[in-house]
């Protein structure tokens, strides 16, 4: 379930309902916007989410950037390195707190003292924690503490408006690997990495299907389409 203010269920009481309907179907996030939540709220919904659906959530994380979205809910939008700090601090926060941990914690935007959850999750140490995003400043906290490091491809620009795909280029693509490759250091054989597939055609005819594409993603050539993990 992705996490935005505008025509989608909200992403917790969604996944409980997507669980309860199946018998093996994983739930996840994809992802929740850090800002909407204190990480100890998500903590909690967390815990309990993966604990009424047997052990079947991943739980998904983001720095958030559609800025109309925090203007209409009276929040600050700050700029993406601030964001990305907040969702540092608020993974340490949410990963100690899922592993049973009394968590004091004092950092820059959250300050939270000797606090625990119940009931704790299924899955331990905890559920898989995906972060998601394409920026560096971004993927190179998520090398460092995610079990899942998501590759969206996009950048969007001035708040969320305009939408750079230039990264779904292969080269780009590599280039955020290799980034994840060198942060994550030996932990890196332990990450999963996922791709954020943008569009599905289904088609005999995959150069046609590229050139309709290209024809609205002017920034890729149908090449460049054929070869992005994106779609």
């Amino acid at each position: 379930m992705p996490d935005h203010l505008t025509d989608f269920f909200a992403p917790m009481p969604a996944l409980i309902s997507a669980a309860e309907a199946t018998r093996s179907l994983r739930v996840g996030t994809n992802v929740l916007n850090n800002d909407f939540r204190h990480p100890v709220l998500v903590a909690r919904e967390a815990a309990t989410v993966d604990l009424l659906t047997e052990g079947r959530l991943q739980l998904g994380l983001g720095a958030g950037y559609v800025q109309s979205e925090y203007e209409q809910a009276g929040l600050d939008f700050d700029a993406g390195g601030i964001r990305v700090e907040r969702l540092a601090e608020a993974v340490t926060l949410i990963k100690g707190l899922l592993k049973g941990e009394q968590v004091a914690f004092a950092g820059r935007h959250y300050r939270v003292t000797d606090h625990t959850i119940f009931p704790l999750p299924v899955q331990r140490p905890h559920p898989p924690i995906l972060i998601g995003g394409n920026g560096r400043s971004l993927l190179t906290p998520a090398a460092r503490e995610a079990d899942i490091v998501g590759f969206s491809g996009i950048t969007f620009r001035r708040g969320g408006a305009v939408p750079d795909i230039s990264g779904w280029r292969v080269s780009e693509v590599d280039k955020r690997m290799q980034l994840v490759r060198d942060v994550a250091g030996d932990r890196h054989l332990r990450l999963e990495l996922n791709a954020l597939v943008q569009r599905v055609v289904v088609t005999d005819h995959r150069r046609q299907a590229a050139e309709e594409l290209a024809s609205r993603w002017s920034q890729l050539s149908p090449e460049e389409i054929l070869q992005t993990p994106m779609c």
